[in-house]
């Protein structure tokens, strides 16, 4: 190496220099270090430096040398006592040759935009510096196509992929095929999602594409625009000029990890929202991008020591997917730097300065020792203090408002239909679900085929009704387009024909084999539903630390100035919690389009998420329709269903009133609300006779307004026309009677359906007798509904168990598996700034799902055997209250809450907290005045209050977007002094003495607002002593939002409806009632155990494997109780229910 050019005077301060006497700019971290304009010769004052210094030259552009992050790195570079550092001016590396720029004995220096990398690479074989890193890798990192390709020849994983070269001297490289839902490239697959990345690293313009089950579309990403990082685009066809990667979408649940290598030894590691998730960048006061550092996994170091290693690059970034337990490298940005955190600063500069002397400082003489100390310092988790802290909650929640359900059967024998049912795989089975759009469209063309043959020749051989096929063409037409999940097809092998019900049936009966056709359309999620779900999910917030901190930017509705968009305060709540990586989050919905979309909509809202649901949707929720963990096959019902549908059919034709043997019969568990309802409906008979009249009389009027031409093009609520209101209850009125005088009992819940939604959505029609009808139908679904899941105990259990069973299993699965999980975004805590508990770490698990499964699932802690209601009061009195409750509604939630108390011995039973609670969803037509009030238990604020008032949530201001009513037994409270302690530290270790009051609702709102008993009482069971971060120590009372919120009342044929604001006829949603909130975790598990065992399953090989995963982790964790009996489904329900889309190995449930 030629001899460096001695720059100049050693300093007492850190100093570097700049290389011309052109360059006058200062960068914005130069303040308190000296620049000087040139280097010279030597200096009289007396400071001169020793006669060897080790120069180290920065080349690249003035944006990068001159950044915050080079000036804070550089500063402590140049403490460094033989560490001169000279910056290239731009000047000089844009305009002088090579020869021209200044001398160094290392050279710092990389690629960004408008940088000459071909003058630099002359500038290193003219010199022969030490490179940092490597100039020739960097011409790789510049194409996408070469950064894979090191990548997969280093081994490491990458998501799958195929480059679409369009290269005219290439051809065989650019076959592209494109269909609806996938594209194939070069003969590579690739189904919706799927990710388009321009193959040159500069271009930033990177395209996720949805699947039309999810809406279409796509999220089209760019460099960083002010707050926006991508915007949704309706347009769902791939670019179709210029070259591309195709990938496969990884789930990664809306966090991206980016990591920064410092030598293959060193990576910090920084988590960000996704830019894909709803396009919106979270800032600080400062305007920087919010991010939050998280450890590294120790396959991902290894990771990340082959990146550094293969691109030749000391200092390094690139980006992480987590997903599906794997982590999965998806770019390689080559030379980048953390931004604002101190110690990486002192990390980086210090590594440099060490290779550097390493490197060097032998050659030249320098006296220097190697450090001995380690570069990496381990971590050790910290916890919360000695606070009840919140470990895990598990919510399973029913789908929001959504249209009437309705479906239609027809036998079919047509060729078409049999070439239909072979192409897509029917005979495998014996059956076939159609959802895809361009199965419907080929059921659409055959539907038009057949009528077009019926109407050119009478005698023709086709033997599908006339008025069947209209019916299955008109529902396939709606809307005009297929998009999302609004319509299916199953079809059904009958190799004998379907079997007739009647002898004059029978004697016409056909042996030859056809096919069932069931058409199901509507029941899609309106936006009633949406409103609802994503109200419900910002509610949900105020259940985790600091949730009820009094701060309407702790609820995240609107963005804050001076901090970040939700991260203004200490141990805030579930934003920050989320936000700073500290909140485990798992959505999983069934794989219904209603359900997924009430997940999503409720992500937005809990996670305080912008824009369209569709990225929301395809991002955050899993499908979980694999295993059967939340879907059911309605149309296979369990012998025990079957008998107890064929007695509550015997039961309802009998044209009497009900006796006290009926009574004792159908109503065996005494259930309040069963025996109110039979005695409203008295004789089924003649009140089917009443309700088959009432629609009669309802299909009159409408087909009167269909013609009157001032209201035949009215739209109703959701675009649904008079003539599609028409055609529905039409159908209702044929089906319900049949041809024998005999109801369809089956009819009733439909009924029931279709009338709850046209007094909630379209009174404005003014329909006459719609109320009377709605009270008469409500009562004899009331009967059914409920009883169709078993009407004795037993009966109860055995169904839960065939709906319900795999999601007991996997609740448990939850609940035991609260340590740290390596494969969880987790806080790292040396490099956190602002956050107070970087070791906190909560466990959220969201299950949407359908009625069926929330009704067994409620059966199994009901029936199950989890308390004795004999010795239990507090279990009595919410027995009662679920005995009162006569309908699970939308939104319908069951909410399961692990709390862990600090202070006791990790080996205690006592450690673990388990909450219980339940709300019967939204709020009917006439429920205010006759809903059963709760039993449960609120928490009270840490100071004084009025008495029977409510915690004001949300301080001075309302939160417009988040309106719940207020039940009319409150209505007229006035709200509490805000919590002004809220928030502080001196709050979070004065609440533990407190905190442990509760506020009890009862009817009577004379009733003390306050009980303080520290023990068991005659009103007040299981006050435990210690509270959770924040003051939330139980579930939320969701009615205290209305305190402080405005109320808009709606007016329509049922009188009064409290909703939310700007939603017309939006019902509000009943607050969660805590059912218990004594029970321990060993309770809990015990009882799980017992529930899979009597499903029949075995649990040993589980407990084996789970057993020794924890006995592997070196401290206690949160599961320390382990119980003695656990999950025989441990290893498969992590690889099948939380990895749907993925392969196995998923180490994160």
């Amino acid at each position: 190496m030629p001899a460096p050019h001695r720059p100049g005077s050693r300093r007492a301060t850190p100093t570097f220099f700049i290389g011309s006497e052109e360059d006058e700019h200062t960068g914005p971290g130069d303040s308190g270090m000296r620049t000087d304009a040139e280097l010279p010769e030597d200096n009289d004052e007396g400071d001169s430096p020793p006669e060897r210094q080790i120069v180290v030259g920065i080349c690249s552009m003035m944006k990068k040398s001159k950044s915050k992050p080079m000036t804070q790195i550089l500063e402590r570079l140049c403490k460094f006592e033989y560490i001169t550092v000279v910056i290239f001016p731009e000047e000089v590396i844009l305009s002088e040759p090579v020869e021209q720029w200044p001398l160094c004995d290392c050279l710092i220096s990389f690629h960004s935009k408008g940088f000459p990398l071909d003058k630099a690479v002359s500038y290193a074989k003219l010199r022969n510096p030490l490179l940092i890193n490597d100039l020739n890798m960097q011409y790789f990192i510049q194409d996408r196509r070469e950064v894979y390709r090191i990548l997969r020849e280093e081994g490491i994983d990458l998501p799958r992929y195929a480059v679409l070269n369009r290269d005219p001297d290439r051809p065989e490289e650019c076959n592209l095929v494109e269909g609806e839902d996938h594209v194939e490239v070069n003969g590579e697959v690739f189904q919706k999602p799927f990710v388009e990345k321009p193959v040159c690293a500069e271009d930033h313009n990177v395209y996720i594409y949805y699947p039309t089950s999810a809406g279409g579309g796509s999220q089209r990403l760019f460099r960083k625009i002010g707050s926006r990082s991508s915007v949704y685009s309706p347009e769902s066809s791939v670019r179709k000029t210029g070259s591309y990667i195709y990938e496969e979408f990884m789930p990664t649940d809306g966090t991206d990890v980016k990591v920064y290598t410092v030598s293959p030894d060193y990576a910090h590691a920084e988590a960000r929202k996704s830019p894909a998730l709803d396009g919106k960048v979270e800032r600080d006061s400062e305007g920087k991008e919010v991010r939050y550092p998280v450890m590294l996994t120790a396959m991902e170091k290894l990771v990340a020591r082959k990146v550094c290693l293969a691109f030749k690059q000391t200092v390094c970034g690139f980006d992480l997917l987590r997903a599906n337990g794997h982590s999965f490298v998806c770019d390689v940005n080559g030379f980048s730097f953390v931004k604002n955190s101190m110690k990486y600063y002192d990390d980086c500069a210090k590594i440099l300065g060490n290779i550097v002397m390493r490197e060097l400082a032998p050659q030249f003489h320098i006296p220097w020792s190697i450090p001995t100390e380690a570069e990496d310092i381990p971590i050790v988790p910290t916890t919360s203090g000695t606070m009840m802290e919140l470990r895990c909650v598990i919510a399973v929640i029913r789908h929001g408002d959504r249209t009437p359900k309705q479906k239609m059967k027809m036998e079919v024998r047509n060729p078409m239909f049999f070439d239909l049912f072979e192409k897509y795989g029917g005979y495998k089975t014996g059956k076939l679900k159609l959802k895809k759009p361009k199965q419907l469209q080929e059921l659409l063309d055959i539907a038009r085929q057949l009528l077009a043959d019926l109407g050119q020749h009478n005698d023709c051989e086709i033997e599908e009704k006339k008025s069947k096929l209209e019916q299955l063409r008109t529902v396939l037409e709606m809307y005009g387009h297929f998009s999302g999940i609004n319509r299916k097809v199953q079809l059904t092998y009958l190799p004998h024909g379907q079997p007739k019900t009647s002898s004059e049936e029978e004697d016409c009966r056909k042996e030859d084999p056809s096919l069932l056709l069931v058409l199901k359309w509507g029941g899609e999620l309106t936006p009633a539903g949406r409103v609802q779900a994503e109200e419900l999910g910002r509610a949900f917030r105020c259940m985790y630390p600091g949730g009820q901190d009094g701060s309407r930017r702790s609820l995240g509705c609107e963005s804050p100035i001076g901090c970040g968009d939700y991260a203004g305060f200490p141990g805030c709540g579930l934003l920050r919690l989320h936000s700073t990586y500290r909140h485990d989050l798992k959505i999983y919905a069934s794989d219904e389009g209603r359900v997924q979309m009430t997940a999503a909509a409720f992500a937005k809202g809990l996670l305080a998420l912008e824009g369209e649901l569709t990225p929301i949707l395809v991002q955050m929720v899993k499908s979980a329709n694999m295993n059967g963990l939340l879907d059911s096959d309605s149309d296979s019902l369990t012998g025990c269903q079957r008998r107890v549908k064929a007695r509550l059919h015997e039961i309802m034709q009998q044209d009497k009133d009900f006796s006290e043997d009926d009574f004792n019969w159908l109503a065996p568990t005494s259930s309040p609300s069963l025996v109110n309802s039979m005695k409203v409906v008295g004789n089924p008979v003649k009140t089917c006779d009443k309700v088959y009249a009432l629609i009669q009389s309802l299909t009159s009027q409408i087909r009167r307004r269909l013609e009157d031409p001032k209201s035949a093009d009215l739209q109703l609520y959701h675009s649904e026309t008079l003539e599609l209101m028409l055609q529905r209850w039409s159908k209702l009125e044929r089906d319900f009677r049949t041809k024998s005088g005999r109801y369809e009992i089956s009819k009733i819940p439909d009924i029931y359906d279709c009338v709850k939604y046209d007094v909630q959505h379209n009174s404005s029609l003014g329909l006459e007798d719609m109320q009377e009808l709605f009270c008469l139908s409500r009562a004899l679904a009331d009967i059914i509904i409920p009883q169709e899941y078993g009407i004795h105990k037993d009966e109860k259990l055995d169904i839960a168990y065939a709906y319900c069973l795999p999601l007991v299993k996997k609740i448990q699965l939850d609940l035991q598996r609260t340590h740290e999980d390596e494969s969880v975004n987790k806080l790292h805590p040396l490099y956190s700034r602002g956050v107070m508990s970087p070791g906190r770490h909560v466990r959220t698990r969201l299950y949407f799902t359908s009625e069926s499964h929330v009704h067994s699932l409620l059966s199994i802690f009901r029936y199950g055997g989890l308390l004795d209601e004999e010795k239990d009061q507090q279990w009595k009195r919410a027995m009662d209250y679920l005995s009162a409750v006569s309908e699970l509604n939308y939104m319908t939630q069951i909410v399961i809450m692990l709390y862990e108390d600090n202070n006791k011995d990790p080996f205690s039973e006592e450690r673990f907290h388990v909450e219980l609670h339940f709300s019967p969803g939204v709020k009917g037509c006439e429920d205010e005045e006759n809903a059963p009030m709760g039993f449960g238990f609120r928490p009270a604020s840490a100071e004084k209050t009025d008495p029977g008032s409510l915690e004001d949530l949300s301080r001075d201001e309302p939160d417009r977007a988040m309106l719940l009513s207020e039940p009319a037994a409150v209505r007229k409270r006035s709200p509490l002094i805000r919590n002004r302690k809220a928030g502080s530290v001196e709050v979070l270790s004065d609440a533990s003495s407190k905190a442990s009051s509760f506020r009890f609702f009862p009817s009577c709102p004379q009733h003390p607002p306050e009980i303080k008993q520290s023990g068991l009482g005659p009103q007040c069971t299981g006050i435990f002593s210690t509270t959770v971060l924040g003051g939330s120590s139980s579930a939320p009372d969701l009615r205290d939002y209305a305190c402080t919120h405005c109320k808009k009342l709606f007016s329509g044929n049922q009188g009064h409806e409290d909703g939310f604001e700007g939603c017309s006829m939006v019902p509000s949603i009943y607050p969660l009632e805590t059912l218990h909130n004594s029970l321990s975790l060993k309770q809990m598990d015990e009882f799980l155990t017992a529930v899979c065992k009597s499903g029949g399953y075995s649990h040993s090989k589980a407990s084996k494997a789970l057993s020794t995963m924890l006995d592997s982790q070196s401290q206690p964790a949160a599961d320390a109780y382990v119980p003695q009996e656990v999950l025989s489904s441990l290893v498969s329900l992590c690889c099948e229910s939380d990895s749907c889309t993925a392969g196995p190995g998923q180490a994160n449930p």
